[in-house]
Order: C-alpha cells, then sequence, then structure tokens
C-alpha cells in the first residue's frame, strides 16, 4: 500500500456503520472487564522451579532488583532506572523533557519547534499548560477540523549528557570515567544539557502481564540473559561453571521474560543512562563491591529493604547493609558466580572480567524482572467493587458506571481488554479466556483473547477495502506523522523486522529463515478475529481470503478450542499460493500493515501516569478523549480505521466524555497514588532540567565544566505505610 486516498465520506459512513454496530453489540453486553486480582503472571519455567533454577531465593532477588532499579550509581551520572519511573511508575518531571523530533526523524533535520504560543520548546523548557496538546485542532473534537499547531517534538525523558566511555570505579566515584562535551543538539548558548528520549516514558507498574516490552515491542519475550533481543541474538548467552577449572558460554531462552530483555536497553543507553560503549559487565565491576544505595536513604519500614536498611525508627541513613556481590550470591546458583579463574571473559586486558561480572547482565535483568513483578496494582475502586449478576461493578458511582458503558460502547476494549486493559498482555489474557471467557465477551460480540501473536484488522486503502495482519497488542491510531516515528515498522540490530506479522507472511510463504521468533509458527489460522482462508468456495467475493480455488491447507496445530469454526476455518493457504500472493504487489490477502504501530498501554492508574501516547503529545485525560472522539490526528496506512474513528456520541455529549473519564479514574490503586507497599520505594535525587532558564543554564557541572549545572527533584525515602501526600496527575505539575 503506498498511501490513502482521503475520501471523508467514505471514512464517515464506515465509521458510523462501526459505531451503530458497536451499540447494538454492546446492548447485547459485549466484553466487560474484570478485576485485575484474577489474571496470572505468566510463569517462566526454569526461572524458579526445576531440575537447576537459575534463582535460588526469590526474596533475595526481589531485593537486588529493587536495589538496581532506584540506585542512581547504576548510570554513567547519575541516572537509575527509577529516575524516569518514579510516578506511579512513570515520569512525571516537567523540565527539560522534550526531544527535537521523534524516534525516526532524521538527525539532519532534528530541531527544536515553538509551542503554541510562540514560546522556544528547546533545552530546559518548563513545560506549560499551553503546550499541550502537540496537536491543535480549531475544534477538538472535530475530525475535519482545521489544524492550528503541530509539531514533531516529542515529551520524553531528560536522560544522560553521554559521552566516550573510558573506565568506571569499584570503589570511589560512581560518576563513570567519559569524554563528554556539549551535545549538537541539547545545549544552551554551548553549554550541553541532558538529552531526552525520543518517546515518553510508560508505567512499569503492570507491565509483568506484557508479552514484549518497549513500545516498539522491541525488548522480547524471550530473555537470552544478555541482550534485548531473545533469539535473534547469535551471540547471545551465559557462562555457566562446569568445573574448577572450565566454564562454557551456554543459551539461554526464558519464555515470558520480556521485562528481563527490556532492562538490557536504558542502562546502556546514551540518551537514557549511559556514556558510550559502556558494558553490563562494566556496570557489574562499577556496582559489585559497592553497598546498594551507598548515597541514598532507604526507610526503616522499606517493604522489600527495610531489613538490610541501616536506618531506625525516625532515623533515615543512606545504604544497605550488605554488598551487591553478597546478594548475587544468595539469590542466583553458584554455577553462575563461582568460578574464580580469569582470561574467558574477556574486559580490558589488563583487568579482565571475572565470571560475576560477565554474567551481570542476566543477574541485573533477571533481578529488575522479579522487583517489578510485585508491582502490582489490583486494589482500585474497580478491582474491589462486588459485582452482579451481569459481572457489572455495583459499588461505583452513578457516573462512574455511565462511564464503564461509554468505554464499551465505543469500543476502547478492542484494544484496551482484559483485567490489565490492554491486549498486549498476550499470553495472561489467553490464560484467563479459558476461566473468565465472559471478560471477552457474549455470543454477540466476544473478542478473540488467544496466545496468536498476531491478528488480522480490517483497514481502507485507496480503492477496496482490506483484512491485513497486526501484531497483537500494537496498534496504530494516527497519533503522530509515520515519518516521525515508525514504531514497530522499524528493524531489530541485525536488521531483521521487529513486527511479527511481517514474519508471518514469510512463514506461510515457506521462508524460515525470515521466522525469528518461535512464537510466530505457532500462530492458528483458527484464532483470528477476522478469517483467512476457508475449506470452501463462498458464494460473496473474498477479496481478502484464501478459499478452496487458491489452494488451502489444514493449519498443523491443534483445533482445541477455536475461536472460529475449526471445520472451516482451521486452514492456511499453501505455501505455493502464500507465496504467490506475497509477490503481488497489489496483495488483498497476504498484507501486514505495522509502520508507526506501537504497543497499547494499560490504562491502570492512568489517572497518574501523563503525559499520554507514544510521544507525550497529551496531557490530560480530557484531550486524550478528544483525540478518539475526532477519529485521531493522521491517517497512516496502518491506522486502524475499524478502531479509530469519529465518536458521535462523544463528540455531542460532554455528559458523556466526562462520565469516561471519571470510570478510567477508577483505575486508579491508591497504593499507587500514595506509594504504599508494594510502590514504596528509596530517596533519590532525579536530574530536573539544570540551573537557570531555556535561555541562559550555568555551567561548571562538577562532571564537567561544559555541562550545565544540574537542578534536582528529591524524591523522600517511602516506607510500607507510603506517604500523606498523594501522588498528582501530571497536569497539576505543569505551569498554568
Amino acid at each position: 500500500m503506498t498511501g490513502f486516498r482521503h475520501i471523508p465520506w467514505v471514512l464517515t459512513l464506515l465509521g458510523a456503520a462501526f459505531f451503530y454496530a458497536g451499540s447494538a453489540f454492546s446492548a447485547a453486553g459485549g466484553p466487560m472487564p474484570i478485576s485485575l486480582k484474577n489474571l496470572p503472571v505468566p510463569e517462566v519455567p526454569g526461572l524458579l522451579d526445576g531440575p537447576s533454577p537459575i534463582v535460588v531465593n526469590k526474596a533475595a532477588a526481589i531485593a537486588l532488583g529493587k536495589a538496581l532499579f532506584w540506585d542512581t550509581s547504576v548510570g554513567s551520572d547519575g541516572m537509575a532506572c527509577g529516575s524516569c519511573h518514579f510516578h506511579a511508575g512513570a515520569d512525571g518531571r516537567v523540565t527539560n523533557q522534550v526531544s527535537p523530533g521523534g524516534q525516526s526523524s532524521l538527525v539532519v533535520d532534528k530541531a527544536f519547534s515553538a509551542a503554541a504560543d510562540g514560546a522556544s520548546l528547546g533545552p530546559n523548557h518548563t513545560l506549560g499548560a499551553l503546550d499541550f496538546p502537540l496537536h491543535q485542532r480549531q475544534k477538538p473534537l472535530e475530525e475535519f477540523s482545521p489544524v492550528i499547531y503541530d509539531t514533531d517534538n516529542v515529551v520524553g525523558s531528560s536522560g544522560t549528557f553521554g559521552g566516550e566511555f573510558k573506565s568506571v570505579s569499584r570503589l570511589s566515584n560512581s560518576v563513570d570515567n567519559c569524554a563528554r562535551s556539549a551535545d549538537s543538539l541539547f545545549h544552551v548558548g554551548g553549554i550541553g544539557t541532558r538529552r531526552v528520549t525520543p518517546r515518553n516514558a510508560p508505567s512499569v507498574i503492570n507491565a509483568i502481564f506484557n508479552h514484549r516490552s518497549f513500545w516498539d515491542g522491541r525488548a522480547n519475550n524471550v530473555f537470552n540473559g544478555s541482550s534485548p533481543w531473545g533469539d535473534r541474538d547469535p551471540n547471545a548467552g551465559v557462562w555457566v561453571k562446569k568445573n574448577a577449572r572450565s566454564v562454557q558460554k551456554q543459551r539461554l531462552q526464558l519464555i515470558n521474560s520480556s521485562l528481563a530483555s527490556l532492562a538490557m536497553g536504558p542502562p546502556l543507553n546514551t540518551t537514557e543512562m549511559s556514556c558510550n560503549k559502556r558494558t553490563l559487565s562494566d556496570i557489574g565491576r562499577k556496582l559489585l563491591l559497592r553497598r546498594p544505595l551507598e548515597n541514598q536513604k532507604v526507610h526503616w519500614s522499606d517493604s522489600v529493604l527495610g531489613g538490610l536498611s541501616f536506618s531506625s525508627p525516625g532515623v533515615l541513613k543512606p545504604g544497605l547493609n550488605t554488598t551487591y556481590a553478597a546478594l548475587i550470591r544468595q539469590a542466583f546458583s553458584d554455577k553462575y558466580w563461582s568460578y574464580l579463574r580469569l582470561g574467558e571473559f574477556g574486559g580490558p586486558a589488563n583487568d579482565p572480567y571475572n565470571q560475576m561480572e560477565a554474567n551481570f547482565s542476566m543477574f541485573f535483568g533477571l533481578a529488575l524482572q522479579l522487583y517489578e513483578s510485585t508491582l502490582i496494582s489490583d486494589e482500585s475502586p474497580f478491582d474491589k467493587s462486588a459485582r452482579d449478576a451481569k459481572n457489572q461493578p455495583i459499588d461505583l458511582t452513578a457516573a462512574e458506571l455511565r462511564g464503564l458503558e461509554q468505554f464499551r460502547l465505543n469500543q476502547c476494549h478492542l484494544c484496551h481488554l482484559g483485567p490489565n486493559f490492554t491486549a498486549a498482555s498476550v499470553n495472561a489474557n489467553a490464560a484467563i479466556a479459558q476461566t473468565h471467557p465472559e471478560t471477552f465477551g457474549e455470543p454477540g460480540f466476544s473478542i478473540s483473547a488467544s496466545k496468536n501473536v498476531v491478528e488480522r484488522v480490517r483497514l481502507l486503502p485507496r480503492d477496496t477495502p482490506i483484512t491485513a495482519f497486526y501484531d497483537t497488542g500494537f496498534a496504530s491510531t494516527g497519533v503522530a506523522a509515520e515519518s516521525v516515528d515508525i514504531g514497530l515498522g522499524g528493524v531489530d540490530d541485525f536488521g531483521n523486522p521487529l513486527s511479527f506479522s511481517k514474519q508471518y507472511l514469510q512463514h506461510l510463504a515457506g521462508n524460515a529463515s525470515g521466522v525469528l521468533d518461535a512464537d510466530v509458527a505457532k500462530v492458528r489460522a483458527c484464532d483470528f478475529q477476522e478469517e483467512f482462508a476457508l475449506n470452501f468456495n463462498p458464494p460473496y467475493l473474498a477479496t481478502s481470503l484464501f478459499t478452496l480455488a487458491d489452494g488451502v491447507m489444514p493449519q498443523p496445530q491443534s483445533t482445541e478450542n477455536c475461536y472460529l469454526s475449526a471445520a472451516s476455518h482451521a486452514f492456511l493457504p499453501t505455501t505455493a499460493a502464500a507465496l504467490a500472493e506475497l509477490n503481488n504487489p497489489n496483495t488483498r490477502k497476504m498484507d501486514a500493515e505495522v509502520r508507526a504501530s506501537f504497543k497499547t498501554p494499560s490504562l491502570r492508574n492512568i489517572e497518574l501516569t501523563g503525559p499520554y501516547m507514544h510521544n507525550g503529545g497529551m496531557a490530560t485525560l480530557e484531550q486524550v478523549i478528544e483525540f478518539y472522539t475526532r477519529g485521531g490526528n493522521f491517517m497512516n496506512d496502518a491506522k486502524q480505521i475499524t478502531r479509530v474513528f469519529q465518536l458521535a456520541n462523544l463528540q455531542f455529549s460532554e455528559q458523556n466524555r466526562a462520565d469516561l473519564v471519571a470510570f478510567l479514574k477508577t483505575l486508579t490503586d491508591d497504593r499507587v497514588r500514595y506509594q504504599k507497599a508494594p510502590f514504596d520505594h528509596p530517596e533519590i535525587k532525579i536530574p530536573h532540567g539544570h540551573t537557570g532558564n531555556s535561555q541562559a543554564v550555568s555551567s561548571g557541572n562538577s562532571i564537567s565544566n561544559v555541562l550545565a549545572k544540574d537542578d534536582y527533584l528529591t524524591v523522600e525515602a517511602v516506607g510500607a505505610d507510603g506517604s500523606p501526600q498523594p501522588l498528582l496527575p501530571f497536569e497539576k505539575q505543569l505551569l498554568p
């Protein structure tokens, strides 16, 4: 597909038809979301169980993960994982948070634009209410209203100064030895400022349910022990002790571990946390002999770390009474750290890595994953409400219940489905579909919730409507122009498509080398939401389907519990038919549309996790609802217009929009709002802009004279009982 012809009346008619169909379906029942308490955390075989578990002490591993998550020594210049995920699991900062362009913008094209009021959106800018949304219409609720402001800038997260890595210190300075200079983009008057990510930081709370992580899914479901890429990385592996005189590098393949895969990225990213060319082994070398959180106060009643804290009731002190190396020895099987000889693991010629340093990537990833698996917010008003015979919560207010009906009526649950309110919880949703099928609908209207990592959706190209493949849990909604950030349409470090859908086409066409992820070959045709291949010749024109006339064969997988009829839909095109159609430039049967698609985020605690969307382009829930009411901002090829279209009953009813916001706020867990266990945390001082303003900054940072002095946001240590002060929504942090 080369692009859309803009045909407003066709889009309007299609949207209206789908809208009214949705109304009928909703009246018939439709999917009714249920409590997150019912959703199982997907198991990781071999991690804690089996004949030779990797983790031998789960509590110690969780303590290790929590310390590593919040420790600012992990970064090259004071950034922790928690620096971008301290506010309900997301980033609540408002100064120096703008990136000039998205992930796919060419460096030569990147430039800071002016805000809607003409002020600079450049480095060290403090965001205000007037800066949002980043795409503005004269009439925000109308699809074809004139655009009065648009920028490809992104509200992301301030990170590192960058630089070229040289070395780390094992015991003294926690700032890495790097060659640093002012960045060509991030500077004020030639004085370097911290870089800002070209995507918004999503919440880590409930992220354990995600099948893949990051907005573009590059954090693989399979953790290989040393990189984000799962089985795609031919060089990945961990070092295993065989005996006192030998070790062997072995492949690791832990499923349902995308958070461990995710942990491989930020600590080495030269915008987020790291100097260039630093490795996780270098981070291990820097940390292993140190006391965790050595410069950060830990509350005496911290739900995980309190027993290790030096603090006593009423007296907060920094650090833990242990070392990172000691926690690793407690948590992990000794075959991963007890080998004493050097030389096999690489590193500087005069100071090679030892086994614990070489395997630090595995320790880091799995410890963070186990800690983050405790961050499940299942105590919201929505979760705690009693249910009636129709499974509807009865303890919500009248406005909140009307908002729930709006949520269902306007098809929000097509993407935000299941207890975690996201289709990205693939395996978790598939498991609960077996025990609570009502979660995904009734005979009048149901949604397929299987382990399929690929789905099908109707699109509207230039001429004939088609049904295209897309990755389950990802969607193109038209937030920004496709050229700014292609999202899932990108490639991995080896040049392979991130998208499972692109791989699935190769799988059908018999190209085994094009299949990089094992889940792709497990996709069952009979579990698609939209039919794909029929073992008969239908009496209607089937432009998007393979039929008996094209050549079909039975799917190789089981047909047990198929979503569609196994008798007629458990079929695939023959390899020859699929290959021929794949080579057809005008195909309507073998199309995958994934460019500018992004992972569907959970809606839980959404009241607290702004700014919203992958580009941070909206500051309030009201702006988000305006976006969906008008049917999005841009008409990209992959935009799922049967899911994102103008919504008449929201457009013409302020009450309906307010009710929908009221319902969304029932998904806020007060333990998150007040930072109660398990959402308590150590103290952390987070870089929050620089001394000065967007026009001038003070030089003389202690790291380097060419860098601007940091201002800091101090987030105080909180114990298990939480804080008396609630976290505030993002818009409350903005300048008026």
